[in-house]
């Protein structure tokens, strides 16, 4: 299944009995599933099928929903009722002014049905069965049309990702053979730090065992081979990972982080070591700034 990225946006339109119907559906990244309607009152009743619909093809990312119902002339639902209470009280009040600021006028009804409120549409707040299954229907076909817009996304930052993870292991295998050449200045770093311990010790007995120790902790702070090793089976994960399915960017994140582990160790060792050092130091910084960039596009993969 190739890999999906949270960015995307689809919009679908239907015409109905009723009016034009139109439902967006907007992703950005986010850690989780995130899901936000909104839509006139009349659709409330919708709004569980239009979240089952979505986990069915969402997993993470926030989810913006938007429903827009224009009805047609005509097509209010039920037809519309009079607010008779409300015209009774009004003209109430209308004669029972003009009663006692002496005043001749008779109510106006036009003006009165203009008034807010008087005249409300006969199930307005609620939409009828047929409605809600075109806005399900309509949310459904947006939801696949974001999908495909999703996976184009995902196979660009995948080409991304594999393209910069070729550059990571190849920067890995300029400092395998780097490391290979600095052998030696790996065993005279050794030697400067055991002449140091030997020499701070003033001409007492060391102990042998703890002098192996020693020389073991050193030559593990100056090694960079399993660092390395470590760095190119996480850059081989990562492109297997990108190949798999489920959450990818979640364990996608975890890696990485491994993987600037690796590489923040790797330049913690390379100092002391002359020119070649220097070398490294700069691989490993280059290394680092890919490890980075890998991570930038992975926010945004499902």
């Amino acid at each position: 299944m190739p890999i999906r990225s949270m960015t995307g946006f689809a919009r679908v339109s239907r015409s109905t009995a009723a009016g034009e119907l139109t439902v967006s559906i907007k992703t950005v990244n986010h850690r989780g599933l995130d899901m936000h309607f909104h839509m006139p009152l009349e659709f409330d009743a919708v709004e569980p099928a239009l979240r089952a619909a979505v986990r069915k093809r969402v997993g993470r990312g926030h989810v913006q929903v938007q429903v827009f119902f224009k009805r047609s002339a005509g097509a209010a639902a039920g037809g519309v009722n009079v607010n008779e209470a409300f015209l009774a009280a009004w003209l109430r009040s209308f004669r029972d002014l003009a009663g006692r600021f002496g005043l001749e006028s008779n109510p106006d009804l036009n003006q009165a049905l203009r008034l807010p409120g008087m005249i409300e549409a006969r199930g307005e707040n609620t939409a009828d069965a047929s409605l809600e299954s075109e806005a399900v229907a309509a949310a459904e076909a947006a939801i696949g049309e974001l999908d495909e817009f999703r996976v184009r996304e995902g196979a660009v930052i995948e080409a991304e990702i594999r393209m910069r993870a070729g550059l990571l292991r190849d920067l890995v295998s300029r400092m395998e053979e780097i490391r290979g050449r600095a052998l030696p200045q790996f065993h005279q770093r050794l030697r400067e730090k055991l002449s140091e311990l030997l020499g701070g010790a003033q001409g007492a007995q060391i102990d042998a065992a703890r002098l192996a120790q020693e020389a073991a902790i050193l030559a593990e702070r100056s090694d960079i081979s399993e660092e390395l090793v470590r760095l190119k089976t996480h850059v081989d994960q990562t492109c297997a990972l990108i190949s798999a399915e489920g959450e990818t960017g979640k364990k996608l994140d975890f890696l990485l982080q491994e993987m600037n582990r690796e590489a923040n160790t790797i330049l913690s060792k390379t100092g002391g070591l002359g020119e070649t050092g220097l070398v490294l130091t700069d691989l490993g910084l280059a290394a680092k700034a890919e490890i980075d960039r890998i991570r930038e596009q992975s926010l945004n993969i499902e």
